[in-house]
């Protein structure tokens, strides 16, 4: 996902000032961010996967259903949509060092305007394949977009206040779970949109679902641009504060969901098994996220990005990574075209393929869905690779900072 651009001017996606060269034993913060984004996307890439080509029904995080590589397969992909917000978050900080207030200000708000008519359009398509005003999915790019919009409106404020801005939101949204949307009357569409998934009816034909409520997101996104500064530290002592903040995250998480009575509405059962008990404790409420999710999540992110930070890798597999941690946003919307294709050819040829292994309920698609995500992915370097090539050759093309 960036070969060699400025990783202070691509907030979403792209960080780029970091070569393409052999990992060495003393790994820039920037190029830690492209393999820890290479990673998540990675993840993303096996999720979307599964939603396109899997056949089975059953919900992969439900104790009393599933298995454990199901779960996994499901859970592990929670790393990525709050990673991509936090480290947004730390880019546009970076960006700000190196841009006037006004001009951080119009990159800012442009940028995440941009982002939310994408949201609506290209990936709109690439997701449906049609551009039908039947359901409209506010997802990923709707939240990342609002939250760079957030962002922008804050620029004169300290970095130290816009991060403190954002763990209170994080702490404190879920106080609001309460709250029934019915009574803000007209009004209930604008509390959906910040704070509760569901479904917002625009017309009789035309339904508009707030899949990725945003008050949540915006506060990741703030506090990742409040940890821009430490990310500005030495190496060793950025890398001692990702691990002890990430351990009191995850430290916080055990604590809060263990007692159980504030932060998830999803709350954790005692099953027939000790797995399936594990199952309940570690399924928190994605969207809206909720305060155990993001601290579960992000508290595991910190300790990997320290890690990354580290050749703990094999440096073929960094560089492959990096490749695609480097153009993010890129890869995102090329691999939905891309899958729709796999998708399609995964039915031509299910027929064939149904002989593997016995079909059950739980278990069958797992193998399918793993053949068809490495095919993705190992499709996918390639364009990356090119595109990353031009990004890192054409620095200065304003434009290429939006794709």
């Amino acid at each position: 996902m960036s070969t060699t651009i400025r990783a202070a001017e691509q907030p979403y996606p792209d960080l780029d000032e970091i070569g393409a060269g052999r990992p060495t034993t003393s790994r820039s913060r920037m190029e830690s961010i492209d393999l820890m984004r290479g990673i998540v996307i990675v993840l993303m890439a096996l999720d979307h996967t599964k939603d396109f080509v899997a056949t089975s029904t059953f919900d992969p995080l439900n104790a009393d259903v599933t298995n454990l590589p199901a779960y996994l397969t499901r859970w592990v992909t929670h790393l990525c949509a709050p990673t991509f917000c936090f480290l947004m978050g730390i880019s546009a900080y970076l960006a700000g060092r190196r841009k006037t207030k006004s001009e951080l200000f119009t990159f800012l708000f442009f940028r995440g305007l941009w982002l939310v008519f994408l949201e609506l359009t290209v990936i709109k398509f690439g997701l449906q394949l049609s551009f039908s005003l039947d359901m409209t999915l506010a997802l990923v790019f709707w939240s990342l977009g609002w939250s760079l919009v957030f962002l922008s409106a804050l620029v004169l404020v300290p970095s130290r206040v816009v991060g403190a801005i954002g763990v209170v939101m994080i702490l404190g949204h879920n106080l609001l779970d309460g709250i029934q949307p019915e009574i803000f009357g007209p009004l209930r569409p604008l509390w959906l949109i910040l704070h509760e998934r569901d479904v917002i009816e625009l017309t009789a034909h035309s339904k508009f679902l707030v899949a990725y409520p945003l008050i949540p997101w915006i506060g990741v996104a703030a506090a990742g641009f409040g940890f821009g500064e430490i990310m500005t530290l030495q190496p060793k002592r950025r890398q001692t504060v990702m691990i002890v903040l990430g351990l009191i995250l995850i430290a916080a998480f055990v604590l809060l969901r263990t007692i159980d009575v504030y932060g998830d509405p999803l709350k954790w059962s005692v099953k027939p098994s000790v797995l399936q008990t594990c199952f309940t404790y570690f399924n928190c409420q994605k969207n809206p996220a909720s305060l155990l999710y993001l601290l579960m999540t992000l508290g595991l992110m910190l300790i990997l990005l320290s890690l990354l930070e580290r050749p703990i890798l094999p440096a073929a597999i960094s560089r492959f990574l990096m490749t695609f941690g480097r153009v993010p946003f890129f890869f995102f919307v090329t691999h939905l075209y891309l899958i729709q294709v796999v998708a399609f050819v995964a039915a031509a040829v299910r027929p064939f393929l149904s002989g593997i292994q016995p079909r059950t309920e739980t278990t069958f698609d797992l193998p399918i869905v793993y053949f068809w995500f490495i095919v993705v992915v190992t499709i996918m370097y390639f364009p990356c690779r090119w595109f990353a090539g031009i990004k890192a050759r054409h620095k200065g093309v304003w434009w290429l900072g939006y794709l």
